[in-house]
């Protein structure tokens, strides 16, 4: 057949019907060909089905479906990459390094569940050195792909990931799967990232430094045209989030997306206990080497997704899963320098400047020391041979010396290398720090985190803006931001009128940003995005929680000794209490309003949703659960307080009413809402 024999249908009705027939027999070649690797047919057939697709939309552009093959690349450059919130939120691995370390986690999760005496099913999957993204589907057409971002709140990338081809655009009618959200990697094939970068050596362009930053890179460009020229790959890892089908393992899930269509990875294993996942993980130690995609260790998971929600979360990591690193690739080099960097919170860092050598695909110049006991056990200073390696494949750090060159130990100064003032150890830290809380080098980085995404969002408040506003005395500490004047921002960084202007209004929007933001915003250690979350609807101002005592905190569900004594001690510090005094004068936000103010008469209460509701979306009614103080759940377990049943319920009624779960209808759970108090 020749492009010249296509011929467009004559009737509109019978264009849609050979337009449909033609996405799906696209869709189906799609996935033999790029997730199976299994094609059935020729390059060019596959190509002529593709072109006469293009004709009829083409001659009748209203049937363009946003599924359609021919929709996956857009000319039209993206302007900004706006936020969007995850379904749930996408938590980092807890990692370990060792067989003790894999079997102190065992022996937890068995604790956590109650069953010590038995033998855990553990799944264990490849760990891709990639980008980690969130694909979100509604009645099966993909709508939406983000960043991880700060695990709650991503970039939204969609555009960029729709040029992905194993990311299918509609999942297949085989799956149960239509409302979900899917978490993956995003990477690049070994083989076709060397074939770019010798193409772009041709082209007298500057080659990629590896497959993870060259992926990491591409998905985050604003012209969709340039992320579909790149050879983008994606294995998916886990559903984190369905409305239809009740699945009891991670296994049955992962058997799921890839009936839906999705890439999942084939070196997948399920084994029972602890000891026969530590063989499975030695046995791929060596053959990760002949894989066409980097992997820097091994996944273990909790296979019984009722244990998940047994053994809950952290802030930061799910207690049912934990990252096996396999032993970071070593390298010899030579101290060329030492530099000492001064931190957010005032710790000196020893830096060593190194002879440039190439690790895990990166071209390595420097590595941390560590601190002041790292740099005598170590013995090591200017000239030393050392070994370095990365840290988790991604920090480089000095780890001994190999070939004693110089005399003594390098010796971290007694003075602040930025502002002189005193620098001293504290206690039983190991850290040495600045003690001037106006350091220029501390107010900088406290300056960039209060203005980050995840704090106060001030786009426009780069680390060059700041640069020129710190080393001028224009902004010396946090409130100072808010006194800023236009002419000032002319004045020092050369902006044009309206780049000063912009910048003044996203810090005037940012007072109204929420007693959380700024919570997290003030950088208080051990209070992440998360934790600040959890103070800021426990208490329902900054004065309340400034008032608080150790007894009150440590109540909290979540908050433990080390956070809540890190708590006290910054709002008993004077300079930190006069900065949020100051704050609160210039108009930032440190209450919530009575609006926001929900009572948590649902206090930890577990819930778990089957069935379609008539007046809440599912993702609706988890939010009013969240905001009265509830936890929703994905299955049913014997830690479940409530299941909400919806028209259609699934396996989840039957497993209900075993467990002895209060079943509640749909006007039950309103009521309760309009009561509130718990029934049952």
């Amino acid at each position: 057949m020749v492009e010249e024999d296509f011929k467009v249908p004559g009737s509109k009705e019978e264009a849609e019907k050979r337009a449909e027939d033609l996405r799906e027999k696209i869709r189906y070649h799609d996935r033999k060909y790029y997730v199976e690797n299994d094609p059935v047919i020729s390059d060019h057939d596959y190509d002529m089905l593709v072109k006469e697709l293009e004709g009829i939309e083409k001659k009748y552009p209203d049937l363009v479906t946003p599924d359609s093959p021919t929709q996956r690349v857009i000319s039209t450059e993206i302007d900004e990459f706006e936020t969007v919130e995850h379904m749930s939120a996408m938590l980092s691995l807890d990692n370990t390094y060792n067989h003790e370390e894999l079997r102190d986690f065992d022996r937890r999760v068995r604790e956590g569940i109650g069953e010590e005496d038995k033998k855990v099913e553990y799944v264990i999957e490849p760990k891709i050195d990639g980008l980690g993204v969130a694909l979100f589907y509604e009645d099966k057409i993909f709508l939406r792909g983000s960043t991880r971002g700060d695990g709650r709140r991503g970039e939204d990338i969609t555009p960029n990931l729709k040029t992905v081809p194993t990311i299918p655009l509609r999942l297949s009618d085989e799956t149960v799967l239509e409302t979900a959200e899917f978490r993956g990697e995003i990477y690049m094939p070994r083989d076709l990232f060397d074939e770019m970068n010798e193409r772009r050596k041709e082209e007298g362009k500057e080659p990629f430094a590896n497959p993870r930053n060259a992926a990491a890179g591409t998905v985050r460009n604003k012209d969709p045209s340039v992320v579909a020229e790149r050879p983008l790959d994606i294995f998916i890892y886990t559903l984190s989030y369905n409305e239809e089908g009740d699945f009891h393992t991670h296994w049955e899930c992962m058997k799921e997306m890839k009936k839906a269509g999705l890439k999942v990875n084939t070196h997948m294993a399920k084994k029972e206990g602890i000891e026969r996942v530590i063989d499975y993980i030695d046995q791929w130690q060596e053959k990760k080497e002949d894989l066409n995609y980097e992997i820097d260790g091994m996944v273990v998971k909790v296979n019984r997704l009722d244990h998940h929600d047994k053994l809950g979360s952290t802030s930061k990591h799910p207690r049912w899963a934990i990252a096996y690193k396999y032993p970071a690739m070593r390298k010899t080099s030579t101290v060329k320098d030492i530099e000492v960097q001064v931190g957010r919170t005032g710790k000196l860092t020893p830096i060593a400047v190194l002879e440039p050598v190439q690790l895990s695909g990166t071209i390595v110049e420097r590595a941390s020391l560590h601190n002041e006991d790292e740099l005598e056990r170590q013995e090591v200073n200017i000239g030393d041979r050392v070994l370095v390696e990365k840290a988790g494949e991604i920090i480089p750090q000095v780890v001994k010396v190999t070939e004693k060159k110089s005399e003594g130990v390098f010796q971290l100064p007694e003075t602040c290398p930025v502002c002189g003032s005193e620098a001293k150890r504290l206690g039983d830290e190991v850290a040495r720090r600045c003690l001037n809380a106006n350091c220029p080098a501390q107010v900088k980085q406290k300056l960039e985190h209060w203005g980050s995404r995840g704090a106060m969002d001030i786009e426009g408040l780069g680390p060059k803006v700041l640069d020129k506003l710190v080393d001028n005395k224009i902004v010396e500490n946090i409130p100072d931001l808010y006194r800023i004047k236009k002419y000032e921002l002319i004045m020092i960084e050369r902006m044009a009128e309206r780049s000063a202007q912009n910048l003044i209004d996203e810090i005037e929007e940012s007072k109204e940003r929420g007693f959380d933001r700024v919570l997290y915003g003030l950088g208080i250690r051990f209070v992440g995005d998360h934790m600040a979350d959890v103070l800021a609807k426990h208490f329902d101002s900054m004065d309340e929680l400034i008032d608080a005592g150790e007894e009150e905190l440590l109540q909290i569900n979540e908050i433990g000794p080390e956070t809540a004594e890190s708590v006290m001690r910054f709002f008993q510090d004077e300079q930190n209490r006069k900065m949020i005094e100051d704050l609160k004068q210039l108009g930032v936000k440190m209450e919530t309003e009575e609006e926001e103010r929900f009572e948590q008469f649902l206090d930890d209460k577990r819930f778990v949703f089957t069935g379609a509701l008539d007046e809440y979306t599912r993702n609706e009614a988890s939010e009013l659960v969240e905001k009265f103080g509830g936890r929703v759940t994905s299955s049913v377990s014997g830690a479940t307080d409530y299941l909400v049943v919806g028209e259609n319920p699934g396996s989840k009624l039957e497993n209900a009413r075993e467990e002895g779960t209060v079943i509640l209808e749909e006007k039950d759970f309103k009521k309760m809402l309009k009561s509130k108090e718990p029934l049952g």
